[in-house]
């Protein structure tokens, strides 16, 4: 009764908080009180975005498009997203500028502890919490979509679920993107029969162009369009899903089930040279990061800087951040945070006064961890509407295929997100980030995330984007919202190449190629460690709507031929 009253006091004094002054659902009214009359979509899957369209076309708005995508992605990205993962859904609704954002993380299920990880010498057992169900959190991802259509959709559940449906029933052809994170993780595939049999061929990894058909997954998707997200999460269905984890070695409960409820949070919101960024809350700690960074960097004209200054600026405001990031941020149910000082002026102030422009910043500097303060692979999409309503959602099972475990006759992989929280004080997580006690494993507890779906709002426009890409999402989200306030396109934020600091290890990597030999040596004299990392990373979408001239224009990455980004009118 103790924890109980604890989380409550905590949940309301982080609501107070938000409403106080960390942005509102009320925001200042932006934009054109007519939308743009086109639709646009931008997603990692061609056919996911070819269902947005489609829900569109069929008279609805951005938050069915954002319903039909989510479950399309789970049909055909099974590495990146689905049924047993969840993610974070930031809405704008244009009528009244609403912006909410839709939480469906996973949670750790009620029998877990702090130490479920350690082996007998109190080391991580990285097998156990990255392989198999007890790996996995209790999934958010039909709560949330189930949510979104109800509250804010104006098609119902059903319909919005039917694209995705249909391609789990027809199948969908084995892609790049698909075939290579397979090879990534078929060999622990190969340990789940129901997995191997669904999402390989006679124990192989599928060749290019190779259909993917899966039945189950279409039966437990029509199941939920027939009886709704209760069919889910209780009953029948649930007691063979729980029956399954256990079977393997899971933990659930069907009382860990029954339990999972979506939370709506208040965005973070900001201004950065007069602009407004929203974007994502505690639970996920881009919001947070996002303001420190570019709070530090705001006096500076980062745009005109001699590009060894700048990349060296805001790699010390990212190792800032990131440092912040791992002492404070966690589930703002369980963790009192000080998220009014981490996004003030006054405190990146602070933290600027620390930073010289000559010379890079040893992470043994700064103040080290203290123990008391109170997506390698995941999906992206944005959409904006015909009457301006936008999402910009971010979903994850964590690493490729998520556990890699299957229950069997249900047809989706469980998340291993039970990885990003922290399994051992100061013990790295499969991303390399550090965390504390404010992360630490707890029964019912959400783990911290790097998903930073986001919206900039401006004078003369308006625009979404997001990525996945694990600890570096927040960093490419930045670079991002920093090349769409110097006034490019869309396909030029996502197209970026890509640098990134998460203060520890303590080295700038970057995507090949990224930095000439020139600009490397330059911030090597600095101080910093330079590390080219053997492949790219990231996979951005992002929509733009200029008010002047009604123009909207969307992109994604270019990095996976798979994504595809498309705008049409109103009428097609």
């Amino acid at each position: 009764m103790k924890n109980l009253l604890h989380a409550a006091s905590v949940s309301l004094a982080v609501a107070m908080l938000l409403l106080a002054g960390l942005g509102s659902t009320q925001a200042q009214p932006v934009g054109t009180d007519t939308g743009p009359g086109q639709a646009a979509v931008a997603s990692a899957h061609y056919l996911a975005t070819e269902a947005g369209q489609e829900i569109m076309a069929a008279g609805g708005n951005a938050f069915d498009a954002a319903v039909a995508i989510s479950a399309a992605l789970a049909v055909v990205e099974p590495a990146s997203s689905g049924l047993g993962g969840g993610g974070f859904w930031l809405l704008h609704r244009a009528s009244d500028k609403l912006r909410v954002m839709v939480d469906g993380r996973e949670v750790a299920p009620l029998a877990a502890t702090a130490d479920m990880f350690l082996d007998a010498n109190g080391e991580v057992n990285r097998e156990l919490a990255v392989n198999g169900p007890l790996a996995a959190g209790i999934p958010g991802h039909i709560a949330a979509i189930a949510h979104i259509a109800e509250k804010y959709g104006q098609l119902t559940l059903a319909r919005n679920l039917q694209p995705a449906i249909r391609l789990a029933t027809q199948g969908f052809p084995v892609d790049e993107k698909y075939h290579a994170l397979m090879r990534y993780r078929a060999e622990v595939i190969r340990r789940w029969p129901a997995a191997s049999k669904t999402l390989l061929v006679a124990g192989e990894v599928p060749e290019l162009g190779t259909m993917i058909k899966q039945p189950d997954l279409a039966r437990t998707l029509q199941m939920v369009a027939t009886q709704g997200r209760d069919a889910f999460y209780r009953g029948e269905f649930a007691q063979h899903l729980v029956a399954g984890v256990r079977a393997a070695g899971g933990i659930w409960t069907e009382a860990d089930l029954a339990a999972y409820a979506i939370k709506e949070r208040v965005p973070i919101s900001f201004s950065y040279q007069g602009r407004q960024i929203v974007t994502a809350p505690p639970p996920s700690s881009g919001g947070v990061a996002l303001a420190e960074i570019l709070n530090i960097i705001e006096p500076y004209s980062i745009g005109s800087m001699d590009r060894t200054v700048q990349v060296h600026l805001l790699t010390e405001a990212m190792r800032r951040a990131y440092r912040d990031r791992g002492i404070y941020l966690g589930d703002p149910e369980f963790v009192d945070m000080p998220i009014r000082q981490l996004i003030s002026r006054d405190y990146a102030a602070g933290l600027r006064a620390s930073i010289r422009l000559d010379r890079a910043t040893d992470s043994d500097a700064l103040a080290g961890f203290q123990d008391s303060p109170k997506g390698m692979d995941t999906t992206h999409f944005s959409v904006l509407d015909k009457d301006g309503n936008m999402v910009a959602a971010t979903l994850t099972v964590n690493l490729p295929y998520g556990s890699a475990f299957m229950a069997p006759d249900t047809g989706f992989l469980l998340n291993n997100e039970m990885d990003d929280f922290s399994a051992k004080p100061g013990a790295p997580n499969a991303f390399g980030l550090l965390g504390f006690t404010a992360n630490a494993i707890a029964p019912g507890k959400r783990m911290l995330s790097s998903m930073t779906p986001s919206f900039v709002f401006g004078d003369d426009r308006q625009a979404a984007l997001g990525t996945p890409g694990g600890s570096r999402i927040i960093t490419m989200v930045l670079l991002g919202i920093l090349d769409m306030i110097a006034g490019n396109e869309p396909q030029s934020w996502v197209s970026l190449p890509r640098f990134h600091h998460q203060y520890r290890p303590d080295l700038i990597s970057i995507e090949p190629d990224a930095f000439s030999p020139e600009l490397i040596s330059q911030l090597q004299a600095m101080g910093h460690t330079v590390e080219a990392r053997d492949s790219t990373w990231g996979n951005m979408h992002g929509v733009l709507w200029k008010y002047a001239d009604n123009q909207v224009s969307a992109a994604s990455d270019p990095r996976w031929p798979s994504g595809r980004a498309v705008v049409k009118p109103a009428a097609d």
